[in-house]
């Protein structure tokens, strides 16, 4: 999102609201960097077949891709109607679902010609969206989570998500991992772990330092942490953000249990 950033000392707050409910924070170890195209302002990331599916943001530059994990290379890539400012996306089957922000629409597009199938309305934001093969998880920037119908997508309840009974806001990609939801929260370097069940925070993902802000471009307050995806099959979790010039593939370490 290219949205008004309020600076905020993300990890220290977030860890301190979880103190008192014994969340655990995990640190990472890198176990690979792979090359990002610097121009990608990533708003979806998933990752299937040795390939990654990565959909693109900003007014007018809006993408879907898809991405060779090793080299990066952008293998194919289809321009967003340039009315659109592109969101999240998840892959269903052999279609891809993306999001945009305001527009209050999303598409559905054939995974292997990223042809246009139809489209799909709802009401508010569009931020981040994951899929478990089951339903749908859409992100709105709040604290709710809806979770729709991945082929109507008619939202069939919400998750409201907390952290020491708190409401937790700002959600943006999504990604499902091992029965958890991943979502980045914006505009920081921390990454929550849900229980889709409860809504509540299981867990802070604690990536400060991954890259540093010098090595973010010149557009430093816009490359912020944001895309997860995961291989379910070899058990690998990708991370990269807006506007970095790497993906990371790293390995989650539980630092303090608290």
């Amino acid at each position: 999102m290219n949205k008004p950033v309020t600076l905020i000392l993300a990890f220290a707050l977030l860890a301190a609201g979880g103190a008192q409910a014994g969340i655990p924070v995990y640190r990472f170890m890198v176990r690979a960097t792979y090359p990002h195209d610097p121009q990608a302002f990533t708003q979806g990331l998933s990752f299937k077949d040795g390939f990654l599916y990565e959909s693109t943001g900003l007014a007018g530059r809006s993408t879907l891709r898809k991405v060779d994990l090793v080299t990066g290379k952008v293998l194919q890539t289809k321009a967003i109607a340039a009315e659109f400012f592109g969101e999240g996306s998840a892959l269903v089957g052999n279609e891809i679902v993306a999001l945009t922000w305001t527009s209050h629409v999303g598409f559905v597009h054939d995974r292997k010609s990223f042809a246009l199938k139809r489209r799909f309305d709802y009401q508010g934001e569009g931020w981040g969206l994951a899929s478990d093969g089951r339903a749908l998880y859409m992100s709105d920037g709040s604290n709710a989570i809806r979770v729709l119908d991945p082929h109507t997508f008619q939202e069939q309840r919400r998750i409201s998500v907390s952290a020491d009974g708190k409401p937790l806001t700002r959600l943006n990609e999504l990604e499902i991992v091992d029965g958890q939801i991943f979502a980045n929260i914006w505009g920081t370097d921390v990454i929550a772990r849900i229980d889709p069940a409860s809504g509540k925070v299981v867990g802070w993902i604690d990536l400060t330092g991954l890259l540093p802000p010098a090595e973010r471009g010149t557009d430093s307050v816009d490359a912020v942490l944001n895309g997860i995806a995961y291989d379910s099959k070899r058990h690998r979790l990708f991370v990269t953000g807006k506007l970095w010039p790497k993906l990371f593939e790293i390995e989650l370490v539980e630092v303090e249990n608290r």
